[in-house]
Formats: C-alpha cells, structure tokens, sequence
C-alpha cells in the first residue's frame, strides 16, 4: 500500500460546490446500497465524482475517492476486499492501460465491476476492455451526470417500473395553508390530469388530510411507519383510504396518545414503496426542523414551500430556500407559493420585496379567501368541488402543472396569478 500511503485521499462530504442544476439528472434512478472506490489520475474526474456522490440519488451509495491510478489500486487491493464498484482513471497508452488492468484483476474478488475513465478515443479498445469484463469504458472529460448514469444503469434493474415523482410540501411557519394547498394540488392532479397520486400527511399529531377529505381510516401513516419491516406494495395497499378514483390518502392518525419522534431514515422505505406503486406522491411535511423532515425535503423531487408576505416568513423561507439548495445542489431551486395575501388593513411585504432577496418568483400568489377556503374545509371537501370556476382554483392547476411538468417553469399563465402578482407590486 505504498503508493496508497503518499496518495491524497478525498472523504466524500467535503467536495467542492456542484455544477448547476442540470435537467439531464431527472431521468437518473437512485441507487441502491452499493460500495464504489475510485482512483483517479487527475482532479477534474476526481471532483466529478466526488460531486456525484453528493447526490441524493446517491444517497445510499457508499463512495470514496482516492487520487492514484490502477498501479495504486492494484497495490490497495492486494491487502484489501474490492468493493461493489471500482472506478479508475488512466492517461496510459492502449497497451499499457490493458497491462495495468491485466495486474489489477488478478486482486479482484469474484463479483466486482470495473469501469475504466480513459483518455484514448478508440472503438476498438473500447471492444477489448469490454470483452475483458470491464463493465464500461469512458473518455475524459466525464461529467458528475455520466458517472450517475453509470452508476445507475450497471446497479438498477432496467425491467423495474419507473419511479414515481416525489412533491414535498412544507411552511414557512405554521398556518401559512402548506397542507391546505398541498391537499387541494394532489386533488388537481388526481382529477385534472387523471393522474395516480398518494398523498402522505407526515404531521402525526395534529395532520388535517383525514379531515379536509372526510376520511376516518382505521389505519395509515403511523402503522407504516411504526411497522418499517412490514411495508411492501401490499401492506400499503391495504392501508391507504381511497379518495377518489385516483387519489389513495396515507393519513395522520391526529391523536396524541403517544409521542411521536422518529430517526432521520424512518419514512425512507414508505416513501420508496410508495413511488415504485404511484407516479406522484405528494408529501405533507409539517413545519418543523428535524433529521427525518430535513431527509424527506432533502430527497425529494420538487420541493414547495408555501409562505405569507410578513417578514418572518420572508427570514424562513430564505433560511429553508438556502439550506435545501446547499442539500440539494444538482437538483431544481425550490419553489414558492404565496399564500393568504392581500388582507385588508394588514401591513404586508409586497411580493416583489419579498422575491427580491429570495432570487426566485412564485409558483402563485393566492389571496386572502377566508370563505373559500374555511367552507371547504369544514365540508371535508376541496377548493375545486367548492367553486369550480374561482380563480383560486386556476392558480392551484398552474402549481400541479409546473411542478409536474406539465407546463415548464417561467411559462406560466399570465392571466389570473399575474395579474394578481402585477397588482401587488403596484402597492409598492
């Protein structure tokens, strides 16, 4: 291990801020747990790596980089077990470069994957890498994308049904309407689009879904999440409640005969095996900040923060939009929904004040409709069934269309939210 012993060592988690969110990574699966080493000849595909780690769909993946090419890796290997997946980088010739892999495989236990970054174009050393059981040969440049979709294609099953998209919603502060206008987006996409959608109410002690679409499941969220071995497709099959054709509610129980404090990973395998059944799964999240909400936000596909106009949902909101962009940085910037505007005689931050500092515009801006929405509410029904027709229930389409891809982002209606948004920073 002399080689090994000079040699830098990158620890995954101090790696170098990543490039900017790139769409080409939403196609990308999460991993499993695998292991993966690399060694690596030059920075540039060092810092590539290690930024791929850093990446939610690599979550599980556990990944080190050391800076060395296949003679240190031969020379690691001949006093250590290989992991699932090794990576190396060589700017040797073609000859030498087969001569390196030659001694590297006779260190390599049964089982292991060999992926080789090399700096020769050459079709025909691509063929015989391959047909010497290299899993993939790759050229200098590569990308933290290519090094993902490596990863992914050599340890995801191919034949797996894709995995549905995940839509965190969270407040700024308590009683901003997150969960109201996170229930009545599931509906939309439920009803509008006819779209399968599971909606997760994460707030177990006080969680509103079970009312505001007048359910009273005998079981939910806290079964799934108190029985971690026992969820499978069936198992959460058999405790969703039906809503509607096309929503399934994974409810709150909302009682307190019991503490409920969980591990960062506890609803990691409900959410799994929810989006291997479903293609969205829209998660409630209450406001608050701990390991296993910090984890759902930080691994899911879109995140909306819903926020009224005072300064201190303006200070959350920025502190949220900031944390999750440094925990997610390959992934989109989270969305805004402003919510409960335009009260009369209340002193509010005008939305171009309030947007400035976060550097993004809202999804909506949804004024103050006590009656509207308090009706609903204590119907057990949604906006939609309410009034059809309210331009409340425009804007609630236009943040399911944008946040499921329906309509790409910046190419929203102008109609009824911007015009509202126009009149708001006429206030100024």
């Amino acid at each position: 291990m002399s080689n090994l012993a000079h040699s830098e060592m990158h620890e995954v988690g101090e790696q170098p801020r990543s490039e900017a969110p790139r769409p080409e990574l939403d196609s990308i699966r999460p991993v499993p747990r695998v292991s993966i080493q690399a060694f690596c000849e030059t920075e540039a595909i060092a810092n590539s790596i290690e930024n791929a780690s850093g990446d939610r769909r690599m979550a599980k993946a556990h990944v080190k980089v050391h800076m060395g090419g296949i003679l240190t890796a031969t020379d690691f290997y001949s006093n250590a077990p290989t992991p699932n997946l090794i990576v190396v980088e060589s700017k040797s010739d073609p000859g030498g470069l087969i001569a390196d892999l030659e001694r590297l495989a006779q260190v390599c236990d049964a089982g292991s994957k060999v992926v080789v970054i090399g700096h020769e174009n050459d079709v025909q050393l691509y063929r015989e890498l391959t047909s010497r059981g290299v899993s993939e040969y790759l050229v200098a440049p590569v990308s933290m994308a290519d090094i993902m979709k490596i990863v992914s294609e050599l340890f995801v099953n191919p034949e797996a049904d894709p995995l549905g998209q995940s839509f965190a919603f969270v407040g700024a502060k308590g009683g901003v309407g997150s969960s109201t206008i996170a229930h009545n987006v599931a509906w939309t996409i439920a009803d509008k689009f006819e779209s399968d959608v599971i909606l997760g109410d994460f707030d177990l002690a006080f969680g509103t879904a079970n009312i505001n679409f007048d359910q009273d499941p005998a079981q939910g969220m806290a079964e799934a999440v108190m029985s971690p071995d026992r969820v499978d497709d069936t198992y959460l099959d058999r405790i969703l409640a039906k809503c509607s054709d096309h929503l399934n509610l994974l409810a709150a129980p909302s009682v307190l005969d019991r503490p409920y404090d969980f591990g960062p990973g506890d609803f990691t395998s409900i959410v799994e095996v929810a989006q291997r059944s479903t293609p969205n799964v829209v998660m409630d999240i209450p406001h608050l900040w701990s390991g296993w909400s910090q984890q759902l936000l930080s691994s899911a596909d879109k995140v909306i923060v819903t926020a009224v106009p005072d300064l201190a949902n303006l200070r959350n909101t920025k502190n949220l939009i900031d944390k999750l962009k440094d925990l997610r940085p390959n992934d989109s910037t989270p969305y805004l929904v402003l919510n409960q505007c335009n009260v009369s005689k209340r002193p509010e931050i005008s939305v171009s004040d309030f947007c400035e500092p976060l550097e993004i515009e809202p999804l909506a801006v949804i004024p103050f409709e006590p009656n509207l929405f308090g009706t609903a509410g204590n119907n057990g029904q949604m906006i939609s069934e309410m009034d059809p027709k309210h331009a409340v229930v425009g804007m609630i389409e236009q943040v399911a269309n944008i946040i499921t891809g329906r309509t790409p982002a910046g190419e929203q209606k102008k109609a009824s939210g911007m015009s509202l948004l126009q009149r708001f920073r006429k206030q100024k």
